[in-house]
């Protein structure tokens, strides 16, 4: 499916086009495809060459995205693509994320069916999870928003790493956010995720300006960003930059994808991780994966 024209722009001298639906910002040569690997330049245009096919649908409870204070025991239908606009090498998802070719069969669906399904299952949401919604946006927009004109919410369960555009659009049909702010160091966005911390916070802010309902994840991995004064530096974000009432989720990690010599993250940590919170004065803080 040809993308917006909003969302790119093509070169006045070459082929080449940008794409603006992530802050990747690739530009992309004719023939090629962008760092998600879902979107190609053919003959100077940019398709979405996913539309349309995800790689899988379930109802969920909501606290699995999680999400524990936004419509607190409900079922979400949760929608899972292919795909990601980083590259960090400890996903916990990697087999729909980068090596799909490899592992995951692939499901055609449409707006229409994803809905009706959602309301077949007693769902009172949709989420977009397992892999980043945005690098869809043209699919899950259409979606959303005839989502919601049936009377359900929307969640997107995303890395934040969003273009100037595509966060004015998504801000337009999802209600409810968690982001996985995976650091507060620029050197591990860089190193371990190749991306840039600084677009992931501003993100995370405006979301919080909009006043749409957010939560905060942090993946705490041994040796990488489990230190007392990387823990306190995102407490001190949730508290100075948004407020103390946004939850803060610290999940424990395991060996996988790239970063399998790693050892699963240590539980005194996680509740070393609580006691900083309460005493930075978080108010709603969980534990995940232990």
């Amino acid at each position: 499916m040809l993308v917006s024209k909003d969302l790119y722009k093509k070169s006045s001298k070459t082929q080449k086009v940008r794409c603006e639906i992530c802050a990747n910002y690739c530009k992309i040569s004719d023939g090629n495809v962008g760092i998600c690997k879902q979107h190609k330049n053919i003959n100077g245009e940019l398709y979405d060459e996913s539309y349309g096919i995800v790689s899988s649908l379930s109802p969920d409870p909501v606290e699995k995205k999680p999400l524990n204070h936004f419509l607190p025991g409900t079922l979400t239908y949760s929608i899972g693509g292919f795909g990601c606009n980083m590259t960090c090498l400890h996903c916990q998802n990697y087999m729909i994320s980068h090596d799909y070719n490899k592992y995951s069969p692939s499901i055609k669906i449409t707006p229409e069916a994803i809905v009706e399904n959602a309301l077949n299952y007693d769902c009172e949401s949709i989420a977009w999870t397992y892999n980043e919604p945005t690098i869809h946006l043209p699919f899950s927009k259409k979606t959303s928003l005839l989502a919601q004109q049936n009377g359900l919410k929307v969640i997107y369960v995303s890395n934040g790493y969003f273009s100037h555009k595509s966060i004015e659009e998504i801000l337009t049909f999802v209600d409810a956010f968690n982001i996985d702010l995976k650091a507060m160091s620029q050197k591990f966005y860089k190193k371990v995720c190749g991306a840039d911390l600084d677009v992931v916070l501003d993100n995370i802010k405006r979301i919080y300006m909009e006043e749409k309902h957010l939560e905060i994840t942090n993946l705490i991995i041994n040796d990488y960003n489990d230190s007392d004064d990387e823990i306190s530096q995102l407490c001190d974000f949730v508290v100075e930059e948004l407020g103390p009432e946004v939850p803060l989720h610290f999940s424990r990690a395991f060996p996988y994808y790239r970063m399998n010599d790693i050892s699963p993250t240590n539980l005194d940590t996680l509740y070393k991780a609580h006691k900083i919170a309460i005493k930075k004065g978080i108010e709603n803080i969980h534990l995940g994966n232990i």
